[in-house]
């Protein structure tokens, strides 16, 4: 009996403590081109088309080439923006200007994983610490997108509406 109060107690001083904060840091990797291959040539097709939108449309803002990567119909499931190639562009268009076209890509990932028509990109994503907004911490935040004839058709990210502010 003396060995489980032992083990309550040191759990209940684990529990007490709060939230345990992951102690790596989300990085992305060195080379971030070399990610956006396969070997396999759809894989690779799809895998390539993400890579423009993640490089040419995302990093660059060059959405006058939003035809190019992006299905007409372009299905968008993150709650922020309108489905359709039109309403992302726009979208984006408005917030951002085009920068010049980077020969590499410098946005960086941690993950490229394709598999049939579905490609999803893992990046590393910088927030402020609710105990100490002075500090922050890393987590991942991912992209994934159905590709339908070399275009994405659909796309679902981590994003959630805003919080009212009070």
């Amino acid at each position: 009996m003396k060995k489980y109060s032992m083990l309550f107690a040191s759990l209940s001083m684990f529990a007490a403590a709060g939230p345990a904060y992951a102690q790596e840091a989300v990085v992305g990797v060195v080379d971030p081109d070399s990610l956006f291959t396969s070997i396999d040539p759809h894989l690779n097709a799809n895998k390539q088309a993400a890579y423009h939108i993640m490089k040419d449309l995302l990093e660059a803002n060059h959405w006058e080439l939003a035809d190019k990567w992006l299905t007409a119909e372009y299905h968008q499931h993150n709650p922020l923006v309108a489905s359709g190639r039109d309403p992302v562009v726009n979208f984006f268009s408005s917030i951002r200007k085009p920068t010049p076209m980077p020969e590499h890509m410098k946005t960086k990932i941690v993950a490229v994983l394709a598999e049939g028509d579905l490609v999803v990109v893992v990046t590393p994503r910088e927030l402020p610490n609710p105990k100490d907004p002075a500090t922050k911490y890393t987590t991942s935040w991912f992209d994934m997108w159905r590709f339908k004839g070399g275009r994405a058709d659909e796309h679902w990210d981590g994003a959630t509406l805003p919080v009212p502010s009070k």
